[in-house]
Order: C-alpha cells, then sequence, then structure tokens
C-alpha cells in the first residue's frame, strides 16, 4: 500500500486538523490516519465506497501494540468519486471530534491519551489538497 506520510506536523490538544482530499474514481475506500511517532495510531479514519464488506460507512478504529481495538461506526456518508471533501478533526483529552463535510460528527475516544501526535498518513486512495493545523 502507497501512502503519503507527514511526520513532525503536531497535532496538540485543542487543535484542529482540517484535510481537504479527493477520493480517486477508482478508490473502494480510503484512509486517513493520525498517531504518535512509532507503529500505533490513534485514530484510523476508513471511508469505505465497498470494501471490507462494508458499502458508505465510515469506520474508525485504532491500533495499539500492533492489533486493531474496537470499531466505531458514526456519522454520515458524505464521499463521491472525483469530489472534493472537507473533514476536520479536533483533538481533546477524551476523544477525537470528526466532523464530515455533510456536518455529521464522529466521537472517537482517545485510546492512547496523548495531548500530541506527530504523525499523519494517507494512503492510496485519495488525492491530499490540503492539510492544515490550528
Amino acid at each position: 500500500m502507497t501512502e503519503m506520510r507527514v511526520q513532525n506536523m503536531s497535532l496538540r490538544v485543542g487543535q484542529t486538523l482540517t484535510i481537504v482530499g479527493v477520493p480517486k474514481p477508482e478508490a473502494t475506500n480510503f484512509a486517513v490516519n493520525v498517531g504518535p511517532l512509532g507503529a500505533d495510531v490513534a485514530l484510523h479514519i476508513n471511508a469505505r465506497f465497498d470494501a471490507h464488506g462494508d458499502e458508505r460507512a465510515v469506520v474508525c478504529n485504532s491500533l495499539q501494540g500492533g492489533a486493531w481495538c474496537e470499531e466505531v461506526r458514526q456519522g454520515g456518508f458524505p464521499f463521491q468519486h472525483g469530489e472534493e471533501f472537507k473533514l476536520t478533526i479536533t483533538l481533546t483529552q477524551e476523544e477525537f471530534l470528526v466532523v464530515l463535510s455533510d456536518g455529521s460528527e464522529i466521537h472517537f475516544p482517545n485510546r492512547l491519551g496523548l495531548e500530541k501526535y506527530q504523525v499523519m498518513s494517507f494512503d492510496e486512495g485519495v488525492r491530499v489538497r490540503s492539510i492544515e493545523v490550528k
């Protein structure tokens, strides 16, 4: 799997990460990951057009010590192949608040409990147009 990886661009408690991207025309799914340096993933957002037994679903999870945890399925599915989307991720001590383009929200627990995450990655199913932390 090819991915775009951004390191040393910290997302801290109280800050919001805004991502603008476009799902590729042939994508069955795409993923956005936020985590610390190392292999763990604090927030994995997988937008599934038709993948892993899901159709038009957003599935969130975290990866700790090499094992996936419990999936969270919330929010809508505002993604269309070839059409721009925007999502925001706000980090608090307790959770990641993800707001999708249609205004629907996903409340995902900050399972790793860190106050700062330095790594963001995006898989091959999406073209990222901009990344901003405020």
